[in-house]
């Protein structure tokens, strides 16, 4: 049976080539879609070489809420699973001392991919299947200095896909929220990561992939990241105050 494409928003970053590879070498076709798409003709080219697969390139800005409905009209198939690998880190720093990057922060790990998932989910509610995979992220657990305005978003998808979850349970439309913890990419290049706790992006794809099949709801990628939020959202708060984590 001919399989569905996957759509992954967000195609760009190291996590969604990563989910685009992961996909396409299972068989699928892939839709990739990111801002500049026409730079991803390398991209392109590679995975249809290396897999087989037909891999077509979409424009797709996730701060432009106003064109979400006319892109998903414009795809050639919409597709069997969608996968939003849209996301920015920011410096905790500018965003405090400028509102107007913290906001660009927050838009673009909530609001954005909240409404692309929400069209999306409208979509495969119609047609009564689907799977919707948002990556979100640990930091969303507790609200930490360090990076409380990436995290405070992070929180706020986190909660929007357990709710969408709820909603489509019985609409035939599955949602998955994935909990990476630290991953190598471009973004945390800078940052000192311990390696324990740090996934590759091929690593991430490959718990996508058998997330999406299993039909699971959350995962965290590393499972010791589980046993350390549940330590960090359990410290009182008179103690995690004087903390800088």
């Amino acid at each position: 049976m001919t399989k569905l494409p996957v759509l992954i928003l967000g195609a760009r970053s190291d996590i969604g080539l990563a989910v685009a590879h992961a996909f396409a070498a299972e068989g699928y076709p892939v839709q990739l879609a990111a801002r500049n798409a026409d730079g991803l003709s390398a991209a392109k080219n590679d995975l249809e070489l290396r897999y087989g697969q037909n891999v077509t390139l979409h424009e797709f800005d996730a701060l432009a809420l106003a064109d979400h409905a006319g892109f998903i009209d414009n795809l050639p198939q919409l597709p069997g699973i969608a996968v939003c690998a849209v996301g920015l880190m920011g410096e905790q720093s500018a965003s405090e001392a400028k509102p107007m990057v913290a906001t660009e922060v927050l838009r673009s790990n909530f609001e954005g991919p909240a409404s692309i998932l929400a069209h999306l989910a409208n979509r495969f509610e119609e047609r009564g299947s689907g799977v919707l995979v948002g990556i979100s992220s640990v930091a969303g657990e507790r609200g930490r200095a360090t990076n409380y305005i990436y995290g405070s978003a992070k929180a706020g998808f986190t909660a929007f896909l357990s709710g969408l979850r709820n909603r489509l349970a019985g609409a035939g439309v599955h949602v998955v929220t994935v909990l990476p913890g630290f991953v190598a990419t471009r973004m945390t290049e800078s940052m000192d990561l311990p390696a324990k706790l740090t996934a590759q992006p091929q690593e991430v794809a490959s718990a996508i992939v058998r997330a999406t099949r299993k039909r699971r709801n959350i995962i965290y990628v590393r499972p010791i990241w589980q046993l350390v939020m549940a330590v960090i959202r359990n410290i009182p708060e008179q103690v995690f105050k004087k903390l800088k984590l």
